[in-house]
């Protein structure tokens, strides 16, 4: 009894008025303390619009802020990719990001990409992907899309158009749709990513008839007829033109990875290197479509010590100079070399990490400091001249 009257004359003591108003002044003053030790969030400014100096108008970059959220690290990416002399960018733009239920949009990150891009003076070339959940069955992927949902991604593509009219002008539509991985672990269908290319293409121009549509990038593979895991990427563009896809696109985008091979290395179709683009481009002539362009929206070399299909650094800085060069020099039917990739927003800790031209922290990698003399007609440092 007298051990409750003593928990009881504790509890009144607790929730007395004089505690009640100590308590609520100690709450005050660590608010006030942790406010005063926060560091201020960086004002960020578009500020004057740039312009990229360049001597190879085709020099681009795949950059990856999709999930980089601070502004000023965006900003500060797209800065380093204009001060590189590189007029082009292909970023990714999530549609599961910016319409997280049917019908409402959340633009904010992806204007704030864009809007920072054209202020550098960047043309952005956007890929757009990733299925929401509300758009697929539970226990699939983000990478699969029944046809009963084509409807629904065309959809977002008219918004996305309609939304970034004037300011993004080239749309990829999809990614390695011969890959049963981006193919949401189905097995591979050409007629089928079609009949999403044509719906997504008809939304596109409706929003938009000056908007260009580019044909997904298909992975660089050897897949052996009837493989699990993907398509012959020649075979798999020649079976979407037999799906009728000339009438549904009106640019190409290509994957082209140099592996350890040099740039100026043969096409061969056994063979995966740089100059398999121009195998993809045959494909393209034979179709009857000479007269469409292909972008490069993904390719280039790893440095990393230990990977197996790497190179050496100085040796992936002279192929990617040469890639650039070879564009501008021999392909006169390629707009862009887009090379994978600009900067990662955090560390990869893996081989990864070695196909970027800038550091998590903005270093410029000795890629990025060659680039930029190439682009600049300036010596070169890492390189003889």
């Amino acid at each position: 009894m007298v051990r409750g009257l003593t928990e009881r004359a504790c509890v009144r003591r607790l929730l007395s008025p004089r505690a009640l108003r100590a308590a609520l002044r100690a709450a005050f003053l660590l608010l006030v303390l942790y406010s005063l030790n926060r560091l201020p969030e960086r004002l960020v400014l578009l500020g004057e619009p740039q312009t990229v100096t360049t001597l190879n108008q085709k020099i681009g970059v795949h950059t990856r802020l999709t999930d980089e959220v601070e502004p000023w690290k965006i900003q500060r990416s797209l800065q380093m990719v204009r001060q590189m002399g590189s007029p082009w960018v292909v970023e990714y733009f999530p549609w599961a990001y910016y319409e997280p239920s049917k019908g409402r949009y959340d633009w904010g990150h992806a204007d704030l990409v864009v809007d920072h891009a054209i202020n550098q003076g960047l043309m952005v070339i956007a890929r757009v992907d990733f299925v929401p959940q509300w758009a697929r069955p539970e226990e699939t992927t983000f990478r699969y899309l029944d046809a009963e949902h084509y409807a629904d991604y065309a959809d977002f593509i008219h918004a996305f158009v309609e939304h970034f009219r004037g300011r993004i002008g080239h749309l990829i539509v999809w990614n390695e749709p011969n890959l049963s991985f981006e193919w949401g672990y189905r097995p591979v269908d050409p007629a089928g990513y079609v009949e999403l290319l044509r719906q997504a293409y008809a939304r596109a121009k409706e929003a938009n008839p000056e908007i260009e549509v580019l044909a997904a990038g298909l992975a660089p593979t050897l897949a052996p007829e009837g493989s699990e895991w993907g398509m012959d990427d020649l075979l798999f563009l020649q079976r979407m033109y037999d799906a009728g896809a000339a009438d549904c696109f009106d640019a190409l985008a290509i994957h082209a990875y140099g592996m350890t091979t040099p740039p100026d290395d043969p096409a061969d179709a056994q063979q995966i290197n740089y100059a398999r683009a121009e195998l993809l481009r045959a494909v393209m002539v034979r179709n009857g479509d000479a007269h469409k362009p292909g972008y490069i929206t993904e390719g280039g070399w790893n440095d990393h010590p230990r990977y197996t299909r790497a190179v050496r650094p100085y040796q992936r800085i002279q192929y990617t100079v040469r890639a650039y060069e070879k564009a501008l020099q021999e392909w006169d039917w390629c707009q862009a070399v887009c090379l994978w990739a600009f900067r990662y927003p955090w560390a990869q800790q893996n081989y990864q990490d070695y196909y970027t031209f800038v550091t998590t922290e903005f270093i410029a990698k000795p890629v990025y400091i060659e680039v930029s003399h190439y682009a600049h007609g300036e010596p070169y440092e890492y390189l003889e001249p």
